[in-house]
Order: structure tokens, then C-alpha cells, then sequence
């Protein structure tokens, strides 16, 4: 018995490296699905009786794209347009791009060589802008398998998501009571993650987007989108956008939307994420908020963008699965 079970889990260790290693290239789409799978599961719940759980399942699926990942991707693409048009008023060497290197200089002592930014570009980059090119239609055709994939599990998430559970119920040897812990734990931490991290990005974006727009800073949809990518992370912040926007704005001798932008992100920018994030986040997902930054930073550098997630997920579960083995399973002294 004791072969059999040793060969066992040696062909279980094998073949699950085995799965890891085909997963592995389209993690970033796996790690999507399963996390689009539980936004969108309390509605598939609903639906499902109804009209059946694949068709409800399909409607969810197309009803994502239409009313989330299109207007999404329609948004990076006009803040991608407007970024083009940021850099080619640099790559004319515009005055005011002058100005502000000046400001920088003048404030942080840090001597800025030559004041047209080709000449912060190699001679030799010609060559390596070609073969980024040739490696950008590359990852497109990895996209787009991602996606497929993406779109496939999500689906079949939706469809046989309560099956799949119950399999990892029946196969762990562990207690109910002990199992409904992890869960509930599991529930609240990603929850929190999702609605303290993304909300309050959201909210970050749009605000400063609004601020922008009333200071009349151009190319304020790219802007917004740097600005709720950069709130993903905490500690930077929105901070990083509307700062050096107000600076701009005083350097271009315009000292009244300046200001305004200055007070705004102050009182109202600020605030709202110093405000929001520990609330929502903090307490929804339970965590240290030490553990939660390092979670999120540690998250990302382990398993890309969807770290963002996962890593505070990572640590919530850790920190769970510990407390249980201390209470149930450690000597008793």
C-alpha cells in the first residue's frame, strides 16, 4: 500500500509540474479568468435557474466584453492616441518642455544634458526600435491566444464552477468546518483586494481626470489612465500625475489653474485615497496594511499585472492556513 500510494503521489507531482509548465506562458489570462469567474459568479447564480446555466453563462460572457472590455479598450486606445501626440510635441522640442526641464534643474540640482530628447537616444537604437516592433506583433498573436483561452475557462468557470468546487472539497483532506474557514477567509480577502484596489483606482482616475480637464492640462484621457494604473500600487498614488500637472501649469504661466489643481488634489484627491483605501480595503480583506503592500508589490513581481490580486489573496490564505494548523493540528502543550 505504501508503493502505491508513493508511486501515486510521484505520477501526481509529475504530471501536476507538467500542467504548471502549460500554463505557465498564459498565467496573466488563467489568473483573469478565474478572477472575471468570481466577479461575475453571484450573477451567473442568479441567471442560471432561469435560463439555463450555459446560456446565462454566454450572456454573461458577451454582455463583458460589450459593456466592460470594449469601452476599456476604447479608452487605452484614445489615451494611447493622445500620448502620441505628448511625445511628438517633445520630440519638436516644444519651449515649454524646456521650461519645465529648467524648473527641475533649478529645484533638484541635477544637471540635464542636451535639451532635445533625441539626443537622449542611442545611434544605434534604430535597430532595437525594429526588433521591438517585430516582438510587439509577436506578443499580439500571444494576446490573442491568451484571450481565447481567456474566454474559454472563463465560460466554462461560470458553467461548471460549483462542480469544480465540490471536486476540491471532496479531494482535501481536511475537516468541513476547517475547509468553510479557508474559504470564508479566501471570500473575504479577494473581495477586499477587488473592491479596495480597483474602486479606488477608479476613483483616483476619474477624479484627476475631472481636476485635469477643469485646469484645461491636455491629453487628459491618457492622463487619467496613467493615473488609475498608478493607483493600482499603493503609496504612489495619484499624487504622481496631478503634482508635476500643477507644476506644469505654473511654469506655463498659468498660476490660477495652478493653484486650483495644487488645492483640488490636495483636499479632494488625497484625501479621498487616504480615505478610502484602509476602509474599504484594509478592513474588507482583514489584512496589516504593511502585509497588504507587500502582498501587492511582491504580487506583481511574482505573477505580473494579475499580482495585484493574487499576492494579497497569497498572504490572506498563508496567514489562515497557520492560525488553523496552530489551533487544530500543532501539540498542545
Amino acid at each position: 500500500m505504501n508503493r502505491e500510494r508513493g508511486f501515486l503521489l510521484f505520477l501526481i507531482a509529475v504530471f501536476g509540474l507538467l500542467a504548471g509548465l502549460l500554463i505557465k506562458p498564459f498565467l496573466q489570462f488563467v489568473l483573469a479568468a478565474i478572477l472575471l469567474s468570481y466577479v461575475l459568479y453571484p450573477l451567473q447564480k442568479r441567471l442560471a435557474p432561469r435560463i439555463g446555466p450555459r446560456i446565462s453563462a454566454l450572456l454573461l460572457l458577451v454582455t463583458t466584453t460589450l459593456v466592460i472590455l470594449v469601452p476599456i479598450a476604447t479608452f487605452f486606445a484614445i489615451a494611447a492616441q493622445q500620448a502620441a501626440t505628448i511625445l511628438q510635441a517633445i520630440l519638436r522640442g516644444d519651449p515649454q518642455v524646456f521650461e519645465l526641464l529648467d524648473l527641475f534643474e533649478r529645484y533638484t540640482g541635477i544637471t540635464i544634458e542636451g535639451r532635445n530628447i533625441r539626443e537622449f537616444i542611442p545611434e544605434d537604437s534604430t535597430s532595437q526600435i525594429v526588433d521591438n516592433a517585430m516582438s510587439i506583433f509577436g506578443g499580439i498573436s500571444d494576446a490573442l491566444i491568451g484571450i481565447t483561452i481567456l474566454a474559454f475557462l472563463l465560460y466554462y468557470l461560470l458553467v461548471d464552477g460549483e462542480t469544480l468546487l465540490r471536486w476540491i472539497r471532496r479531494s482535501t483532506p481536511l475537516p468541513a468546518s476547517v475547509q468553510d474557514e479557508l474559504y470564508g477567509e479566501m471570500n473575504q480577502v479577494m473581495w477586499g483586494v477587488l473592491v479596495g484596489n480597483v474602486l479606488v483606482a477608479v476613483v483616483q482616475g476619474v477624479l484627476t481626470g475631472i481636476g485635469l480637464a477643469i485646469a484645461g492640462v491636455p491629453g487628459v484621457v491618457f492622463w487619467t489612465v496613467v493615473t488609475t494604473l498608478l493607483s493600482l500600487l499603493p503609496i504612489i498614488g495619484a499624487s504622481v500625475v496631478w503634482l508635476p500637472a500643477s507644476g506644469y501649469l505654473f511654469v506655463v504661466n498659468r498660476p490660477i489653474p495652478a493653484l486650483f489643481l495644487f488645492v483640488y488634489g490636495t483636499l479632494v484627491i488625497s484625501l479621498s485615497d487616504n480615505y478610502l483605501r484602509p476602509v474599504v480595503s484594509g478592513r474588507e480583506a482583514r489584512l496589516n496594511p504593511g502585509l497588504l503592500v507587500v502582498g501587492i508589490f511582491g504580487g506583481v513581481y511574482a505573477f505580473g499585472f494579475m499580482g495585484l490580486f493574487f499576492g494579497p489573496i497569497v498572504l490572506g490564505v498563508f496567514r489562515s492556513l497557520v492560525t488553523v494548523f496552530a489551533r487544530e493540528y500543532a501539540p498542545r502543550v
